[in-house]
């Protein structure tokens, strides 16, 4: 099967599972609802970060999308019947990684959007300026999508969605910050860390809002190829 079919299919398995959906769902609702909690705070250091704050909480559903449209094919004998019909390993998991890319950029999209003008809302003469937000808001969707690759990427080295989430939560909730504390140098190349630098209106040192991204970026790359190993080196 060519690309643009098997791209097909997997779009298809996306949207007709209620779980995937819901996820997309809770990345906007979950992201704009905290950024509007955010940018109501009377102490706003930063008032960017602060239309933006939500994204620290929306990527768990970001994480959770990409993990679980691939581990799903490692439940009751999936794989073997979409490897049937994608022979070409490779090529199923490039269109795998592009099915979970596509939705949660647009997402992503709208929800930098929607936040960005919550945020200018509700923070007034002290919000970000349009040039800072519009740079935000496109952060915000590369982020999302970077990370929801990322987790993509080790749910195929895992084949487990529960492992996957069981290790990324906790990193992203707890471990990102214990190491920011106590190695601030090296904790900025996280993926989590590198990635939000876009996120905020001022940033000391590096990596800055686009070299962040693109520490992001090898992270989900690094993840995505070793998927791809392991999907086309291990059994279905």
């Amino acid at each position: 099967m060519p690309f643009v079919p098997a791209l097909h299919a997997e779009w298809i398995k996306i949207r007709t599972l209620r779980s995937l959906v819901a996820a997309l769902a809770a990345i906007l609702v979950v992201t704009v609802g905290f950024s509007a909690v955010a940018a109501a705070d009377p102490d706003r250091s930063d008032p960017l970060f602060s239309a933006f704050f939500g994204v620290s909480l929306g990527q768990i559903a970001a994480v959770a999308f990409g993990a679980t449209a691939v581990s799903g094919e490692y439940r009751g004998g999936a794989l073997r019947l979409t490897l049937a019909a994608v022979p070409d390993r490779t090529r199923w998991f490039a269109a795998k990684a592009a099915a979970v890319a596509l939705p949660v950029l647009a997402t992503g999209a709208l929800t930098g959007l929607a936040a960005l003008a919550v945020g200018r809302a509700t923070l007034g003469a002290s919000g970000p300026t349009w040039a800072e937000g519009l740079r935000g808001a496109a952060g915000c969707a590369l982020y999302l999508t970077l990370m929801a690759l990322f987790a993509a990427g080790l749910a195929a080295v895992l084949r487990s969605g529960a492992v996957t989430l069981g290790l990324l939560i906790p990193f992203l909730l707890i471990v990102s910050f214990v190491v920011g504390d106590l190695s601030a140098g090296a904790a900025g190349y996280l993926p989590d860390r590198a990635g939000q630098v876009a996120l905020h209106s001022a940033w000391e040192g590096s990596p800055g809002p686009w070299s962040g991204l693109a520490v992001t970026a090898l992270w989900a790359a690094a993840a995505l190829l070793a998927g791809g190993w392991c999907v086309r080196r291990r059994d279905a």
